[in-house]
């Protein structure tokens, strides 16, 4: 029975602590039928009944969910976002196109180059090693 009680003492708490801080976490332009600052005295001084009276009475109407799309998904969704950059024109579209090919033509040359480099490091290493060890044996 001590397990009940606590229980429900956790439980209790847990809605008024919820309450309040949807109470405060609202906007105050669409909190129903008292003002948001006494809403949040209600529910502090009201601790069960207040919170109850807030679910009931107070808290503002959410919008219904908007339904998915019909159809299959798109296949690239991180395109769809309002706030993405795009062409206004298929000349600025080429013109990035281009600027991108460039540039990757760019980086693979720097590739290609800091390569032969490497390459030929390695080639004088292998060179002096072979030639200071000839050098030794003599």
């Amino acid at each position: 029975m001590a397990y009940l009680a606590l229980l429900l003492a956790v439980v209790s708490l847990g809605i008024w602590v919820y309450a309040l801080f949807d109470v405060v976490g609202s906007d105050a332009g669409s909190v129903r039928l008292l003002p948001k600052p006494v809403w949040t005295v209600v529910v502090l001084l009201l601790p069960k009944f207040g919170a109850l009276l807030w679910f009931a009475l107070g808290r503002p109407r959410r919008a219904p969910a908007l339904s998915a799309p019909a159809g299959p998904p798109p296949p690239f969704p991180e395109y769809d976002h309002p706030h993405r950059a795009r062409a206004a024109s298929p000349e600025e579209d080429e013109e990035f196109l281009r600027r991108c090919r460039e540039r990757a033509e760019e980086q693979r040359r720097r590739a290609r180059e800091a390569q032969e480099r490497e390459e030929r490091a390695r080639r004088e290493r292998e060179a002096r090693e072979d030639g200071g060890e000839a050098g030794d044996s003599g």
